[in-house]
């Protein structure tokens, strides 16, 4: 049974930990560094964050800007679409164990947006993470069932 719950340990809360996240200076290592993708209305930042030794393999943030979206209502209301829709496609995005990622969503549409269009988002942007974790990590059989001369 798949598991879709969203516990505390899922939530990326460590000050530093954003930081880190976040930063753009000489004291990020090459392998830490963080990564990006964007399939609007949302924008993924992920990193390796091999320091950190508790709490599930993918821990993430979900921020929607005050910038974007004026209204109070407006937000929390994205927020759980984005919550939502991440909650149900998380247990299809196969993450190697003991692989620990902190991941933050943004989003960065005007207006709100209904449902469909954000799952549509989450789902692109866990493809993308999971291709890029792939590659990083040495796996060539993606691209090997791919070509078709090989």
């Amino acid at each position: 049974m798949k598991k879709y719950g969203l516990n505390k340990s899922d939530k990326l809360c460590s000050p530093t930990a954003i930081d880190q996240l976040f930063s753009r200076g000489a004291h990020v290592m090459q392998a830490d560094e963080a990564k990006s993708a964007m399939a609007y209305p949302l924008r993924a930042v992920w990193r390796t964050n091999s320091k950190r030794d508790n709490g599930s393999d993918i821990q993430f943030l979900i921020s929607i800007p005050k910038k974007r979206l004026r209204h109070a209502v407006d937000r929390v209301k994205m927020r759980r679409r984005v919550r939502e829709a991440y909650r149900l496609n998380l247990p299809d995005f196969d993450m190697p164990e003991g692989d620990k990622t902190d991941l933050a969503l943004i989003y960065v549409a005007n207006e709100l947006k209904d449902y469909k269009t954000v799952e549509k988002a989450i789902c692109r942007l866990l493809q993308k993470i999971k291709d890029e974790k792939s590659i990083a990590q040495g796996d060539c059989s993606a691209d090997q069932s791919a070509d078709p001369l090989l």
